[in-house]
């Protein structure tokens, strides 16, 4: 709920922005240079930053039911997570592959582990080190969402990019 609230207020601060012909980020449109710092209403957060890299890159790609195969959605946040995690070749990646409530607790371990690897594979083809991920899974033991409906489900089944190393490392 958190990631929509903060994703359907960063879609109003870009619509603001463009009709105020400047970006969130400041200077004016097609400013181009933001310093390496996002404005947000809590004020700046440094590129840098693991802040900046699960809001305003995406730190999560989620999955259908029961399936592991990447969407068109899913492989444009991971190749600008490639794109920023190449920035910083000091951080390192944990993916974490999650399932929802449904089904037993090995068949969603194994299927968290298909997501995980599937994230970790497409980072790799798209330019990334494998030496810099590892993955995990952890089947639907860490739920974002706790109900019974799809609205939780559709949460729970996901891959979460936590990163680590360098300035302000997990």
């Amino acid at each position: 709920m958190k990631l929509v609230k903060t994703g359907l207020m960063l879609t109003a601060l870009l619509a603001l922005g463009a009709c105020e012909g400047r970006d969130i980020f400041g200077g004016g449109a097609g400013a181009g240079n933001n310093n390496g710092v996002a404005q947000t209403p809590g004020g700046p957060i440094a590129e840098n930053s693991l802040e900046y890299f699960a809001t305003e890159i995406g730190d999560r790609v989620l999955f259908l039911v029961n399936e592991a195969t990447l969407g068109a959605e899913a492989k444009r946040i991971l190749d600008a997570q490639v794109t920023w995690l190449n920035r910083y070749p000091d951080r390192t990646v944990v993916v974490e592959g999650h399932a929802d409530e449904q089904g037993t607790r090995e068949y969603n371990l194994a299927l968290g582990a298909r997501r995980a690897a599937a994230v970790r594979n497409y980072m790799v083809s798209a330019g990334l080190l494998e030496t810099r991920l590892s993955i995990i899974s952890y089947g639907k033991e860490r739920p974002l969402e706790v109900c019974s409906n799809e609205a939780c489900w559709s949460q729970n089944r996901r891959a979460v990019t936590v990163v680590a190393g360098g300035l302000g490392s997990v």
